[in-house]
Order: structure tokens, then sequence, then C-alpha cells
């Protein structure tokens, strides 16, 4: 472990390792004290180093990544299964329906729709970047192509991409804070992520705001290349389900189609199930129940 011996008082030398260079410059002060300066000096020290007035440098974009890592998790765990409702409001029509959902880690997951009954059976299956789409009515499996990554999926606001990107985040983005402090009398973190070069992604930057007692999301907003606001995302409801606080309700809107939106509502939510990869088949995806 190691002690270093100063004035008539024994350090740590893993302590000392983690001083930034202010606080190593009080402490090398302390040779020169008398024992009561070198006892002041030391409660400054110690309160500075643990309580953060003069913190240890850190990594703040490795910190920044760490909360966007968390939130990530909340959501996911190491699996999950769930039931939530989609309500897609468009200029011409809306849409309701309730879909069961399964997820383990990142890269697989199955959404199945349960209602309305002339939909019930179509699903949805992700296999790492991989998308397939089931249709009951014409017992039909596609493959979603790369060029059709950008389309809707099921009419909703989101996109086949989004499916993917989603669990992305931490591997195709740059994360910094921008903003630490209250915003209407609640403490945030506000965070951009940034894409990292030669990343192919379609967004020129996200922003996402992050309550700092709990890390649980408040939105998330979405700029093209142009800086120009394209999506915004608002997480509300919080709520325990599975065994966790999460917001139970995420909003979608589209800046270029005011009046628009998706809904997603989760009903039920479990984690940490017991489900195997082999689960997340093209067979599992034509299942009717």
């Amino acid at each position: 472990m190691g002690l270093l011996l100063v004035g008539n008082h024994l350090f740590l030398r893993p302590l000392l390792n983690g001083l930034n260079f202010l606080s190593y410059v009080l402490l090398t002060r302390l040779i020169s004290c008398d024992n009561d300066s070198v006892m002041r000096i030391a409660i400054i020290l110690f309160g500075v180093f643990c309580f953060g007035g003069i913190s240890p440098e850190v990594n703040a974009e490795q910190s920044a990544l760490e909360v966007i890592e968390r939130v990530d998790r909340i959501f996911r765990g190491n699996s999950s299964r769930g039931v939530a409702t989609m309500e897609v409001v468009t200029e011409n029509w809306e849409r309701h329906i309730t879909v069961e959902l399964w997820s383990l880690g990142k890269d697989h997951s199955l959404v199945r729709v349960l209602e309305p009954a002339k939909e019930a059976g179509t699903a949805t299956l992700m296999v790492e970047t991989n998308i397939w789409n089931y249709l009951p009515k014409v017992d039909r499996t596609i493959k979603v192509p790369v060029s059709m990554m950008s389309g809707s999926w099921m009419g909703s606001h989101l996109n086949n991409d989004d499916l993917v990107k989603f669990s992305q985040l931490v591997e195709d983005y740059d994360v910094e804070t921008v903003f630490d402090g209250e915003r209407d009398s609640v403490a945030v973190w506000e965070f951009r992520l940034t894409p990292k070069i030669d990343v192919a992604v379609v967004w020129g930057y996200i922003d996402y705001r992050v309550r700092q007692e709990d890390d649980m999301p408040l939105w998330a907003k979405y700029y093209d290349e142009d800086g120009d606001l394209v999506r915004t995302m608002i997480f509300r409801d919080f709520y325990n389900l599975g065994g966790r606080v999460l917001p139970r309700v995420t909003e979608i809107f589209q800046e270029d189609k005011p009046g628009e939106r998706t809904t997603f509502h989760y009903r039920e939510l479990e984690f940490d199930i017991d489900i195997e990869r082999s689960f997340f088949s093209i067979q599992t995806l034509k299942r009717k129940n």
C-alpha cells in the first residue's frame, strides 16, 4: 500500500496519487509547518478532496458516459419482458396497438403485436444490426434491407434504424456534460452526444436531460447536421415497474409534423428474466402466440 510521513502524520500513497496539482501544493506546505498548522491544512485537504471543494482530476467525459450507460440500463437490464401500448397520431389517421416485447442485452429484441386482432402476430426481430418483420396475413418474413432502414416502424414516428441505434448510443457517440445545475428547481445534467469520427449516423448531435436524483431521463432532442431540431422525446409518468422506477410513458414529436406524435405506454415490465439467445430466431418471430 505504501505510506508517506509528513510532519508527524502518515498519509496513504494512493491518496496522494489522486490529488490534483493544487492539493499537492498545499500538501507540500505541510513539511514546513508546525504541528497545529499541519492538522489545519490536513483537515482542509481531506475536506476538499472528499467533498469536492478541490476534487481529484477526473475524466469528465467518462463520468458523462457512465450516466448515459446507467440510463440505458434502467430500461434494459440484462434481459427483459414487457407489454406496452403504442398510440400513433398523424394528420390523417390514428393507430392504437398493444405489443409484447422481449430483450436480451443490447443486440437481441423481439416485438409482437397482441392487439388489435386483425394485426395480431405481426412481429419484428432484431439481432445485432439485422431486422426482420413477419406479416402473418401472408405468412411472410421480410429482412429489412439497408435501403429501407429509414422507413417507419409500424407506422410510428420511429424508423427501423432507430431500433438498432437506440442500443448503440454509447458505442456511436462521444458524451460531454453541457449543464450541471437546476432547471425549474430540479437538479439535472444535460449531455451532448456527438457522433464519433467515421461512425455512420443520421444525427448531427443529441441532447439529453437527466434528473440527478435517480438518473431518470427527462427528454432527448435530436438535431440534424445543420443544428436544426428534428425530434423530441419526452419521458414522464415515473413509476415502479419490475422492481425499478422508470418513465412509464415516452412521447415522440417530429418538428416538421406539428400535432403528430407517437406515445409508448408500458403496462408490464420484468427484468433479468431467464431467456436464451436461441429465443431470438426466425422460428420464434413467426409464432402466433
